[in-house]
C-alpha cells in the first residue's frame, strides 16, 4: 500500500471521526424554523388576500415569495432526513408545501441524490449549471450568447418555471438509469393536479380566479429569482475532481460568510461544501463541522475550503463574467475577465 494512499485513508478517518457526533438531528431545531415559516407565510397572505389596497397585495405578496423560498429550502433538508429526523414527516411534508407551486419534489429528490454522488466529477450531474468548454465551442451562436449572460436570463428570465422544466426533463432523461424515476414522476404530476384542481376550483367558486393566478405569478418569480440564484451559486466556478469523493464535494461547492439568523433561514446552506461533504449532518451543525473540517484539512496540508465574503459579491461578479469548465484539465475552469 503506498504512503500516498494510506494518507489519503488516514484523512477520511479524521474527517469522519471529526465530524462523528454532529449527525444527531435535533427534531425540535429542525421543527421550530419549519414552523416558523410556515406560521409567517399564512400570516402573510391572510393579511395580502384581506387587503382591497393593490400595492399592498402586491408588497405583502412578495414577501410572502421569500417566506415560500426558504420553505422549498427546508424540503432539501427534507430530502436527507436531516430536518426533523421523523421519516414519515420529511417525506410527506415537502411535497405538499412544493406541489402548489407546481414543483417535482420526488424527482428532484431522487435527482439530489444523482447531485451529491456526480457534482464536480460527472459532467451529467442533474444540477449542473455550468457549461464546458468542448459544449461552448460545439453551440449555435445564440445559444453561446445565452452561456455569457446564463446567470441573468436564468434568475431573471427562466425563474421558477425553469427550474421545474429542468427537473422534469433530467426525471425523463435518466429515467432508465434510475428505475423508481417514472413511478416519481408520476406522483409528482398527479400531485400537482389534484392539489391544483382543488385550489383552483375553489378560486372560481370564490369568483377571485385572476386574484389567485396574480398571487401564483407573483410567488413564481420571487421564488425562481431566489431558487436560480441559489442553484447557481454553490457549485458554479468551482468544478473539479480531488483525490478523493469527499475532498471533490468539499472543494466543489460554495460556502459564505452569513449571520447566525440567515444562516438559520436558510438552512446552513452558506455552508455547502460542508453539507455536501457530509449530507447526514443538520443545519444547526454545519458551522461546527466547517471549523472542524477546516483544521483537518490544515493538518494534511491540504487547501482549506473555499469560503467567500458574501452572495451578493459572487452573483455580482459571475453575472458579468462566465465560467467554462474545461475537460482536459477538470481543476481548472476558463474565465472570461
Amino acid at each position: 500500500m503506498s504512503k500516498h494512499l494510506i494518507n489519503l485513508t488516514g484523512l477520511t478517518q479524521d474527517l469522519q471521526k471529526a465530524t462523528s457526533d454532529l449527525h444527531q438531528v435535533n427534531s425540535f431545531a429542525g421543527l421550530l424554523r419549519f414552523i416558523v415559516l410556515v406560521f409567517a407565510f399564512f400570516s402573510l397572505i391572510t393579511i395580502a388576500w384581506s387587503t382591497s389596497n393593490n400595492c399592498l397585495f402586491l408588497g405583502i405578496s412578495i414577501f410572502s415569495g421569500f417566506l415560500y423560498a426558504l420553505l422549498l429550502i427546508c424540503t432539501h433538508d427534507m430530502t436527507h432526513y436531516t430536518l426533523t429526523g421523523w421519516t414519515w414527516f420529511d417525506s410527506i411534508m415537502p411535497r405538499l408545501i412544493s406541489w402548489p407551486m407546481l414543483w417535482p419534489y420526488s424527482v428532484y429528490a431522487v435527482l439530489h441524490q444523482l447531485h451529491h454522488g456526480w457534482n464536480g466529477s460527472d459532467l451529467r450531474d442533474p444540477e449542473r449549471v455550468q457549461w464546458t468548454w468542448l459544449e461552448y465551442q460545439s453551440s449555435h451562436p445564440i445559444v453561446q450568447w445565452y452561456v455569457r449572460h446564463q446567470w441573468s436570463i436564468d434568475i431573471f428570465l427562466a425563474g421558477g418555471v425553469g427550474l421545474i422544466l429542468k427537473t422534469f426533463i433530467h426525471g425523463w432523461r435518466y429515467r432508465k438509469l434510475v428505475s423508481r424515476l417514472p413511478q416519481q414522476i408520476f406522483i409528482d404530476v398527479a400531485g400537482i393536479v389534484l392539489v391544483h384542481g382543488i385550489m383552483i376550483s375553489f378560486a372560481i367558486t370564490n369568483g377571485v380566479l385572476l386574484h389567485y393566478l396574480l398571487f401564483w405569478l407573483i410567488l413564481e418569480r420571487v421564488i425562481g429569482v431566489f431558487m436560480q440564484t441559489r442553484d447557481h451559486l454553490e457549485h458554479y466556478g468551482l468544478w473539479g475532481k480531488a483525490q478523493t469523493h469527499q475532498l471533490t464535494q468539499l472543494y466543489a461547492s460554495r460556502n459564505f460568510q452569513a449571520n447566525s439568523v440567515v444562516g438559520w433561514l436558510i438552512g446552513g446552506l452558506n455552508y455547502h461544501g460542508v453539507h455536501h461533504g457530509f449530507p447526514g449532518i443538520p443545519f444547526n451543525n454545519l458551522p461546527e463541522a466547517f471549523q472542524r473540517i477546516q483544521g483537518v484539512l490544515e493538518t494534511y496540508n491540504l487547501p482549506l475550503m473555499k469560503f467567500d465574503n458574501n452572495y451578493l459579491q459572487e452573483t455580482t461578479f459571475f453575472s458579468q463574467h462566465y465560467a467554462l469548465i474545461c475537460e482536459t484539465k477538470p481543476s481548472e475552469i476558463i474565465r472570461n475577465n
